[in-house]
């Protein structure tokens, strides 16, 4: 990603009609402590830098086309057929030169596990869509990129995983439902995706072509691949919901602004999860502090850097995707050096984007009965268009 400097421009209300058309509308509940506590706990063996299952194994040099890259990359195919067996697995591919590959094609390889409603048709269904790139620079020699990105794709993973059997029951639950009632709670539903893009990283000097190799063909590609007549949604990229990119996490005390009006209903839901997982003392970095700062913020013409930072979520935006970006400002002072590694992670903090990311999750999916929290509430205001 880079953000070489921190443009901040106001959005004009004349423009907010357009921004803020969407058809995602109640789709945060937020998860009632019992919820909260009945979620599964992220454990040292899980998120270790040095010896957790899931993220370890990421801590390495990544570069595309190496064998690092294709570690890792075995590492997420191994994790869901252990973990998660129900996902269906695939990856995008192909190849692009570099600045430095001499006009060698270098492969790059986006890695995706989808799980849907077991009804769902693949032109009807909408999804969450949660997203990390998983490649490390070239640059300096040895770059593992702890924070960029390897602790994001360890988060995702640990809350596809958090929230999977809940879901799974749910689903079961609404696929034996007979009548109208069953026909319109399987509408309602939709899936979850987990996109590991490769190629973020600038090889030589970031640019419009050298960086988010991954991230550009596979919105290309995915604009391309569209759906039989009569779908619901027109192509794979009409079935993003909503596209949640994370980076650059794993430091203390993060600072994570909303960067879009359109999707701020969404941010609103990670800070309200977050000030109900201090409040009920499920993160490890205490009741106070707050990373998602900005909850109240104007969304009829504040403050916004949804344009300032370049991450892979651009190819998407440019075509109509709506994103959450969740990334520090500032980043974090190991950005981009050798001390980007697990030795410099500060472990409450990975646990905690962990539980509130599961939590986010299982807010967003509607799974708080499965969890034995009760009946669902809908907070005012989260899951619904500030206009």
């Amino acid at each position: 990603m880079m953000w070489p400097s921190l443009p901040i421009f106001t959005t004009p209300r004349s423009l907010l009609p357009l921004l803020l058309l969407s058809t995602l509308t109640n789709a945060f509940t937020s998860l009632s402590p019992a919820a909260l506590h009945s979620l599964p706990k992220p454990l040292p063996a899980d998120l270790d830098p040095t010896n957790g299952s899931i993220l370890s194994p990421i801590l390495i040099p990544r570069v595309p086309g190496t064998p690092g890259s294709t570690k890792v990359l075995q590492h997420f195919q191994h994790f869901f057929s252990q973990s998660l067996p129900s996902w269906s697995l695939s990856t995008q591919n192909s190849t692009q030169s570099t600045p430095l590959s001499a006009g060698k094609k270098i492969p790059f390889t986006n890695f995706i596990a989808t799980k849907d409603p077991p009804w769902a048709k693949a032109g009807d269904v909408g999804r969450i869509v949660m997203v990390a790139h998983y490649d490390s620079k070239v640059t300096p020699e040895g770059f593992i990129g702890a924070t960029d990105s390897a602790v994001p794709c360890a988060v995702i993973l640990w809350a596809a995983k958090a929230i999977d059997a809940a879901l799974t029951s749910k689903w079961a639950t609404i696929a034996a439902m007979e009548g109208e009632e069953g026909k319109k709670a399987r509408q309602k539903e939709r899936g979850v995706m987990v996109l590991m893009l490769d190629g973020e990283e600038a090889w030589e000097s970031w640019s419009d072509t050298d960086s988010l190799y991954g991230a550009r063909d596979l919105a290309r590609a995915w604009e391309e691949q569209t759906h039989p007549p009569m779908s619901i949604r027109k192509n794979e990229l009409g079935n993003i919901d909503l596209f949640v990119l994370l980076d650059l996490l794993g430091c203390a005390a993060p600072r994570i602004p909303s960067y879009f009006p359109t999707t701020h209903w969404a941010y609103k839901g990670f800070a309200e999860t977050e000030e109900r997982l201090r409040k009920e003392g499920l993160m490890e970095t205490g009741k106070t502090g707050q990373w998602f700062y900005e909850k109240d913020k104007d969304t009829q013409g504040g403050y916004w850097y949804g344009g300032a930072v370049q991450d892979d979520h651009v190819p998407f935006l440019k075509r109509g995707v709506e994103v959450l970006h969740l990334i520090p400002s500032p980043f974090p002072a190991v950005w981009h050096t050798a001390e980007d590694d697990g030795d410099h992670l500060d472990k409450a903090t990975v646990k905690d984007w962990a539980s509130l990311t599961a939590a986010w999750l299982g807010g967003v999916m509607g799974v708080q009965e499965q969890l034995g929290g009760g009946k669902l509430e809908n907070k005012a205001g989260l899951g619904k268009r500030d206009n």
